[in-house]
């Protein structure tokens, strides 16, 4: 298997801190490469500089060097790293859509300091690795051992979901939800649960009326198309155990509502997933932390669960798994 490459993501953060300890916990049964300064990582690390993703040993953490020009100050991101953080994904992105590694796991980034110091133009991770691979729309996942979910809107008011749930965003969340589960997940017949938007599922129209203009017309149609799906379901019913194992994957309708019942189910290994690149992303679901930023007690969990995500889709991937959104989309 070619290497997992890691963004730095904000060297003010946790990001190097946890990285370091996933490498450590897993670098007998996984190659990864780390991008960004090497001063940046914790005091202690034992460091190998490479030239290309491929190089190294298990006995140093191989990182392909990047100058930031400064030292990190735990807690306080400076600006002016703000260019080398944005190169190092641009950096991974490259060495996986090339084929020089299997996927990347990127560590947390600090936005504003992003904005601040390079006038980054994205809202987040997720758009930026959309515009470097020039896809129009991807989805988010957060996945853990017990659950996978899948927000059709992520961060907006909770006032203006109604309004920006729609046929097509939901019938385009679904269907690249269905594509990636067949092509990086190895599952291929997905069976897909979808909630509703308003308590009990509308409840025939009598508590909101999206379910049955939208919501329930939209999956008429994907089972149409040959898709093991179901709902809507109230919400409420849909994460105990019992009903958890009767799909493969939740599709919910706003942020709460999907990443609530995940965190806590798992808090600590919850991973996000991109859906809908043309290569493998993950994440640690989990901020910067700079309250917590070089003091040696950040968590690697998530980091660490983020990275045997990646390795699991990368043995999955199966580029012909997509035929449905493919065709859909033609």
């Amino acid at each position: 298997m070619k290497p997992i490459v890691i963004s730095c993501g904000e060297p003010a953060g946790i990001g190097p801190e946890v990285a370091a300890k996933a490498w450590a916990a897993l670098r007998h049964d996984l190659p990864m490469v780390w991008i960004g300064d090497p001063t940046h990582l914790p005091p202690g690390t034992p460091v190998q500089i490479v030239s290309d993703p491929v190089a190294g040993s298990p006995e140093k953490m191989s990182v392909l060097a990047r100058d930031f020009g400064s030292p990190a100050v735990a807690g306080t991101p400076d600006p002016g790293h703000a260019r080398g953080v944005i190169d190092a994904i641009a950096t991974g992105v490259d060495l996986v859509m090339t084929g020089q590694a299997s996927a990347i796991c990127t560590a947390p980034i600090h936005k504003a300091a992003l904005m601040d110091g390079a006038g980054f133009a994205y809202p987040g991770h997720t758009e930026y690795l959309a515009a470097l691979a020039g896809v129009e729309r991807v989805v988010m996942m957060l996945a853990c051992d017990g659950l996978r979910v899948v927000p059709a809107t992520i961060h907006i008011p909770l006032a203006q979901v109604p309004e920006m749930l729609s046929a097509r965003l939901l019938t385009d969340t679904i269907l690249i939800t269905h594509a990636a589960l067949r092509r990086q997940f190895g599952l291929k017949a997905p069976r897909i649960a979808v909630a509703g938007l308003n308590p009990h599922a509308g409840e025939d129209g009598k508590m909101g009326h999206e379910e049955v203009e939208m919501i329930t017309p939209v999956l008429d149609a994907l089972r149409a198309e040959g898709l093991d799906i179901t709902g809507p379901h109230s919400a409420d019913t849909l994460f105990h155990a019992a009903a958890r194992a009767r799909y493969d994957v939740a599709i919910c309708m706003y942020h709460d509502q999907a990443l609530i019942p995940i965190k806590t189910i798992d808090f600590a290994g919850g991973v996000n997933v991109t859906l809908g690149l043309p290569f493998i992303r993950t994440s640690p679901d989990h901020g910067t932390a700079f309250d917590i930023a070089g003091k040696g007690v950040a968590d690697p969990a998530s980091m660490i669960a983020a990275l045997r995500q990646a390795e699991s889709m990368a043995k999955n991937f199966d580029a012909s798994g997509g035929d449905i959104w493919a065709r859909t989309m033609t």
